[in-house]
């Protein structure tokens, strides 16, 4: 049985607390909160859990064998690099930690103290993202042409971040999860119509050498909200529609071959649109999952689906779209 504690109960915090009190192997014995009224709901929903204003009071509990951090991210670092130094795994939300340098050494204290540190990018624990990755796995759709991810609402605004650091992680994540090859160079644009000059609207595009080339759209300001990703292969598409009940992820026998390279200018293109297959995938609670794989990788040792590794190449990418948004979309080197 891991005893559990959770910081911060604001908009992801009852989530956690639900999913991981509901696992046999998991107990949630203390949650932290600066604002009473927050804490307040907690001690109204679970009475037996106990509840601290300061985070510190938790991060010292010496029953508390996993710290889960759902806080703003400028507060990831410190407060996870007590939690390890204290001697207790850590699951942080995404992104991990605001720099390269922080998240690096984050993953190092844990390394050294022999914790588990992992990160909470809750789509790859989803049945279309599943699905997805074994498509890919097992060359069902070809070579891997392009990735084109968009994630737009109206809001949230948030104070601190850009709406990169904000909706990208998600999409990053599957990127990354979804395939092996290195990125070869950054650039991102945006702009921001508010007067923090904090971007509300940006396009990132990660470029590989390898012919392939992965795009995302991000936006607090729509008047839609669209949460949809698209992969394609040299012999089928994949269309995933996070908005979908039931038919998120669809399948299509579409694609072109090019029948003569010799001339641009007699360039001859054969298309081809052929069914529409939608595959039956499982609609699960992927947070449930993920909270299971956390807890399961403390026991058995293993290592989760969602690694510190993973959740450093995203900030990594995330740190390099930064200056190049700063750049006027400049395209960066890794």
């Amino acid at each position: 049985m891991i005893k559990v504690g959770i910081i911060g109960y604001g908009y992801w915090g009852p989530n956690l607390v639900r999913n991981f009190n509901a696992l046999d192997n998991c107990k949630v014995i203390c949650v932290a909160d600066a604002r009473a009224e927050r804490l307040s709901l907690v001690a109204k929903n679970y009475p037996t859990i106990e509840c601290v204003t300061d985070a510190n009071d938790l991060l010292n509990h010496s029953q508390v064998d996993a710290v889960i951090i759902a806080t703003p991210v400028f507060t990831h670092f410190d407060l996870a690099k007590k939690a390890l130094q204290n001697g207790k795994h850590v699951l942080l939300e995404k992104p991990m930690a605001s720099t390269v340098a922080e998240a690096s050494e984050l993953i190092e204290i844990a390394a050294k103290k022999n914790l588990l540190l992992m990160v909470d990018h809750t789509f790859l624990y989803t049945g279309a993202v599943q699905k997805m990755k074994s498509l890919i796995d097992s060359d069902a759709i070809g070579t891997l042409r392009y990735i084109d991810s968009t994630r737009i609402n109206l809001g949230l605004l948030q104070p601190d971040i850009n709406v990169l650091w904000d909706l990208a992680p998600h999409d990053l994540a599957i990127l990354l999860y979804l395939n092996n090859l290195k990125p070869y160079s950054i650039n991102a644009t945006g702009i921001s119509h508010t007067k923090n000059g904090i971007e509300n609207i940006a396009y990132l595009t990660v470029n590989y050498q390898e012919n392939f080339i992965a795009h995302f759209n991000c936006s607090w300001t729509s008047p839609v909200k669209l949460r949809t990703f698209l992969v394609g292969g040299s012999d089928k598409m994949l269309v995933y529609n996070d908005l979908e009940p039931a038919e998120k992820l669809r399948i299509y026998d579409s694609g072109f071959e090019v029948k003569n390279h010799d001339d641009r200018l007699k360039l001859m293109v054969e298309y081809r649109a052929g069914d529409i297959h939608i595959p039956q995938v499982s609609l699960h609670e992927a947070l449930k999952e993920m909270a299971n794989d956390f807890i399961t990788s403390i026991l058995e040792q293993k290592v989760p689906r969602s690694t510190s590794s993973l959740g450093l190449e995203v900030v990594r990418i995330l740190e390099i779209s930064q200056q190049s948004l700063k750049q006027g979309g400049k395209e960066i080197l890794l």
